[in-house]
């Protein structure tokens, strides 16, 4: 098959069928197609080819980012990517095949904007976890946009279109080639419009936008078609979501200005930590951003826009580096039945782990165990209740962090949970919640490491990062 012929339905490209045209984008064309076995018989489900539209080699554009994906697809694995198949070079045929995730996109829900602010938080936590993942891999997307995004029907989403991202491991050819802001006007970051592409915290202000107009029908930085206006969103702010949707939560606004601020190191530092306070509102530190009802004067947009002229970002960080340095850290404290000499070793313990990591979220979670079967007793002989008794322990036990290490409360969280399997209730919120390093104790008594001993072995045991144990 030359490069240059017209595709078809019925065309077979290298062991694949083209069964139908899927969509026609401005740069590349999507097909469903069947593998074909060593007899060329059709064998397995409906696939996905994409074929890059090359108008007699003028769009070089289109080459690179379509040589980009080529490159990063086959290093991404895991649910939140699609899974890919195979590939073509330029000289017969280029094309990227790969498994074909079923349902729409994402951009239908920006037609039913705004939307009820549990569906905001719920697709912002879903992409959130996906971006996680994939920066984990090295990556950086670049594209975020509600047309990249699509869901499984097991509920996680899928980033898909990876023609500008940028791989920690690949040479970068976008900004080789080009001098230009690569990406999409109304999801564009700061950085991204002053040529910096390795900084994931960019696919965090894109998730911003996506927030912004999600909940109130509106983009916060309109659609820029020019650099001069991309450059805008370097000094001028966006017109707080309360002011257009009055009964937008204070902790939703907090999300989402928190996420378009110009500069990187006032946002959340990785997706999982956005991810954990959309799961977690009412854990939410408000600051000035929750209450804020306008726009800053002409005064002070004059002088952010005289800082922006002279002022270029430079991030060293790779994507990987940038979620190492923000790990979220899990502190399972034992507020009931632990020895005092046993806390006072984790809280030591956790205290060394943030001293080496001062970018980490500390969480710091107790059990409050309940019966399978049966009433749950929920207060005391004083009729005091047991779960707020139980939080005001765990944040005695972790005051003396607070005050050794400056902790603000946007970097510590407190939490009680109430399940009769104390260790998988910690296994299931750290895994929920992409917990880099699980913190707890174990006692030392044995008939009672005999009874509830084994939490620890069994966390060790399921959960999916690493886990510290600490006996005395």
């Amino acid at each position: 098959m030359d490069a240059r012929t017209p595709l078809q339905v019925g065309d077979e490209v290298d062991q694949f069928r083209l069964k139908e045209k899927l969509h026609t984008g401005g740069m590349a064309t999507l097909w469903g197609v069947v593998e074909l076995d060593q007899a060329r018989q059709e064998v397995g489900p409906t696939l996905i080819m994409k074929v890059p539209r090359i108008k007699g080699g003028q769009d070089p554009a289109t080459i690179v980012g379509f040589e980009v994906e080529q490159m990063v697809m086959p290093m991404l694995q895991g649910p939140h990517v699609p899974k890919f198949i195979a590939r073509g070079d330029f000289i017969t045929q280029p094309y990227i095949v790969m498994e074909q995730i079923p349902g729409p996109s994402l951009r239908p829900r920006l037609d039913e904007a705004p939307l009820p602010f549990d569906d905001v938080a719920q697709i912002g936590q879903k992409v959130a976890f996906a971006l996680h993942a994939l920066h984990k891999q090295h990556v950086v997307h670049l594209d975020v946009k509600p047309s990249n995004i699509m869901f499984r029907p097991t509920g996680e989403a899928v980033l898909v279109d990876f023609g500008l991202s940028r791989h920690d491991n690949l040479p970068d050819l976008l900004e080789e080639e080009f001098n230009l802001p690569m990406g999409t006007g109304p999801y564009m970051s700061p950085e991204q419009v002053q040529f910096v592409r390795n900084d994931p915290r960019s696919d965090l202000f894109a998730l911003g936008v996506m927030l912004y107009h999600l909940t109130t029908g509106e983009r916060p930085f309109g659609q820029p078609t020019t650099v001069a206006g991309l450059r805008k969103r370097l000094y001028t702010e966006p017109i707080p979501p309360r002011q257009i949707r009055p009964d937008t939560p204070p902790w939703l606004q907090e999300v989402i200005l928190r996420c378009l601020e110009v500069q990187a190191d006032r946002r959340y530092q990785t997706a999982a930590q956005l991810a954990s306070d959309l799961q977690n509102p009412e854990q939410i530190q408000l600051t000035a951003r929750a209450d804020k009802q306008g726009t800053a004067g002409r005064i002070k947009t004059f002088r952010r826009w005289f800082a922006a002229m002279g002022a270029e970002p430079r991030s060293n960080a790779t994507a990987t580096e940038q979620v190492e340095h923000s790990p979220i850290i899990l502190a399972a404290v034992d507020t009931r039945g632990a020895t005092t000499e046993l806390q006072k070793k984790l809280l030591a313990t956790v205290r060394r782990i943030l001293q080496i990591e001062p970018g980490a979220r500390l969480a710091c979670v107790s059990v409050m165990k309940t019966n399978r079967v049966g009433m749950d007793k929920l207060t005391d002989r004083h009729g005091n209740s047991l779960h707020v008794k139980q939080l005001i322990d765990l944040k005695h036990w972790a005051r003396p962090l607070e005050q050794s290490l400056s902790l603000d409360d946007q970097r510590l969280t407190f939490h009680v949970l109430e399940a009769p399997d104390p260790a998988q209730a910690i296994v299931d919120f750290a895994n929920k919640n992409q917990v880099d390093h699980i913190v707890m104790g174990a006692r030392g008594h044995s008939a009672i490491r005999r009874y509830l001993g084994s939490v620890s072995a069994q966390v060790v045991a399921e959960a999916e990062c690493s886990v510290t144990v600490v006996r005395l």
